[in-house]
């Protein structure tokens, strides 16, 4: 009975033994046999639909292998991921593989850090120029094409740029990183992206009362004042453009601020209404612009006497633009053109004419203006640009930053806009009379200028994913009625031929992975050490003798029912664990390796 009661206590203590003998050896061998070299923000290449056709990245998640520009020639890249710092970019062999749909398992575009919102200055002025040259024809190319694999961007960190140097060297030394070397890989666990169910466009309208003579019964004549505040880039989480638009947008306040000023004094209250009008949709044709204007009644529209809208006036040297749909023999045009042009000559600028006719069977609108113009309503955009923009690009593209801002060019364009309006509405025309003087109580404020420019310069404002309660939209709302008798807001689906997905930021772990030699070899140590372990464990409890009779001959029926009980749970334990051990290195190693 006493000789019953141990064996049975040495089965349960075996049992026991082994069990979490298993358990640990199969959790350790889960366990991914990597460490994490470092975790960067990543944001991702727009994806969007026009006309039902796809473009851009058509993927968001990653789960391969990282390589460099000095890849081995005839490499197999299927399930590579390319990082390529801007600097080094060979935008030839980017379109190579872009437009001959080459297999590549992802793109990383590393930015330098003068390009991030969060750098800012006008520092490293030869290096911003060569990246925005660099950009010019990257960001087209990126934004026009299906790409059927993740393209992210981010910016260069001492982490990342470590990585990217050890990847060099091993691309150098004809070492790649593949399932057999190891190496880095780079995984971003995420969703697949999902389509913007009805993006929202917000306009915001604000009214300054002018004032009527005694007597008069007419309606006051109207002068709008319209700026387009979202953007358009090839990464919506950078789209900031800070000039395209958001000088305008800075501009317009600051035109608000002051003629608040002005007609916050019945004496000096003019003869005129100024409507403001922050728009949405700017790059999808000006959606915004048209929606607006559509929703005058006619009495309104027939009263606007003309429209000038601002765009892009914060990174001209000397010059700026009037462009226009009218003939400039048009009596309003030579108006408009003439007063400006005798500011301009007072300020020491220069100011040009451009006039291009409106296509009415062609759906695009290439100025802001036009959409007034397709009302008849006379309008007028002021640009530092001498042509327009092609579709999406000069919207808020990466190298429209805060740093290739002068916003002492926004200033002299504040003081051209607000003296030139202020001259027509008082009748100053051709008079050498500063309203507006420097070192007066209406001058132009250069910090309240710079204020806003430094947040709009901080602010993505890519129209699909700005919603109607947006804090941005909603400080917009706020400034635009410290400074106006009335603010309302207009919020409307953005229609027509464009789709838009989400998922447009992400984190980037990028890992050093182990070779699958290396997982086969840590299972044959492990392997050898549990067979030594078991060898151990009957010798110790049983004898020499008895390990030897389990390979010789199984044991008799003369022998102890406990030592058969023993020894099969010895087996059973033993073959469990090297099963498992070896099933969680194959998954580990699918894991590590396979993707996804």
């Amino acid at each position: 009975m006493a000789t019953f009661k141990k064996s049975g206590g040495l089965r349960d203590l075996l049992e026991s033994m082994y069990s979490v003998i298993a358990l640990l050896f199969i959790l350790v061998a889960c366990v991914e046999f990597c460490d994490a070299a470092a975790a960067v923000d990543v944001y991702r290449l727009i994806q969007y639909d026009m006309s039902g056709s796809p473009f851009g990245s058509r993927f968001a998640a990653l789960n391969h292998h990282a390589s460099s520009l000095r890849f081995p020639p005839g490499a197999d890249l299927s399930r590579t991921v390319l990082i390529i710092p801007l600097r080094e970019l060979n935008i030839t062999f980017v379109r190579e593989y872009i437009t001959q749909k080459k297999p590549l398992g992802g793109l990383l575009f590393l930015l330098p850090e003068v390009l991030s919102f969060k750098h800012g200055g006008n520092k490293q002025v030869h290096e911003k120029e060569k990246m925005k040259k660099l950009l010019a024809e990257l960001e087209p190319l990126l934004v026009h094409s299906n790409i059927p694999y993740p393209v992210y961007f981010a910016f260069e960190n001492d982490d990342i740029d470590t990585v990217l140097t050890e990847i060099k060297k091993n691309d150098a030394m004809g070492q790649p990183a593949t399932a057999t070397t190891g190496g880095y890989k780079l995984v971003i666990p995420t969703a697949e992206p999902k389509k913007v169910a009805s993006p929202t466009i917000t306009n915001i309208q604000g009214w300054l009362s002018g004032l009527k003579a005694d007597g008069d019964a007419n309606q006051l004549p109207t002068i709008a004042i319209v700026a387009s505040y979202d953007t358009f880039g090839a990464a919506p989480a950078l789209s900031v453009g800070s000039d395209s638009n958001g000088s305008g947008i800075v501009a317009l306040l600051e035109i608000a601020r002051l003629f608040s000023l002005l007609y916050s004094n019945p004496k000096t209250r003019g003869r005129y209404n100024l409507l403001f009008g922050l728009t949405s949709g700017g790059p999808y044709n000006y959606n915004g612009t048209q929606k607006w204007l559509r929703s005058f009644d006619q009495r309104l529209r027939e009263s606007i006497d003309y429209a000038i809208c601002l765009n892009s006036i914060g990174s001209w040297d000397n010059e700026l633009w009037i462009h226009v749909s009218k003939p400039p023999e048009n009596a309003y045009i030579k108006q408009i053109f003439e007063g400006f042009s005798n500011v301009a000559e007072e300020l020491d600028l220069k100011i040009g004419l451009k006039h291009k006719k409106i296509n009415i069977s062609n759906p695009r609108v290439a100025w802001e203006h036009e959409q007034f113009s397709r009302l008849r309503v006379t309008a007028a955009t002021l640009s530092g640009l001498s042509v327009a923009p092609e579709l999406f690009e000069g919207t808020g593209s990466l190298f429209d930053g805060r740093q290739y801002v002068n916003e002492s060019a926004i200033f002299r364009g504040v003081k051209l806009v607000a003296e030139s309006l202020a001259r027509h509405i008082y009748g100053h025309q051709g008079k050498g009379v500063q309203i507006f003087a420097d070192e007066s109580s209406l001058a132009a404020n250069p910090a309240y200028i710079r204020s806003w420019l430094d947040l709009l310069s901080q602010t993505p404002r890519v129209a699909p994913f700005l919603s109607k309660n947006d804090p941005f939209v909603m400080a917009l709302k706020k400034e635009l009625a410290d400074h106006v008798d009335e603010v309302n807001v207009q919020h409307e689906n953005l229609e027509g031929i464009f789709t838009f997905y989400d998922s447009t930021s992400a984190r980037l772990n990028i890992y050093q992975v182990a070779s699958v030699t290396f997982d086969l070899l840590l299972l044959l140590v492990l392997g050898s050490y549990l067979i030594v372990l078991f060898c151990f464990l009957v010798i110790t409890t049983r004898g020499v003798d008895d390990l030897i009779s389990l390979f010789r001959r199984p044991p008799s029926r003369k022998d102890s029912i406990g030592f058969v009980h023993d020894v099969w749970t010895l087996k059973m334990s033993l073959v469990g664990v090297l099963m498992g051990l070896l099933i969680a290195s194959l998954v580990n190693s699918y894991r590590t390796y396979g993707g996804y």
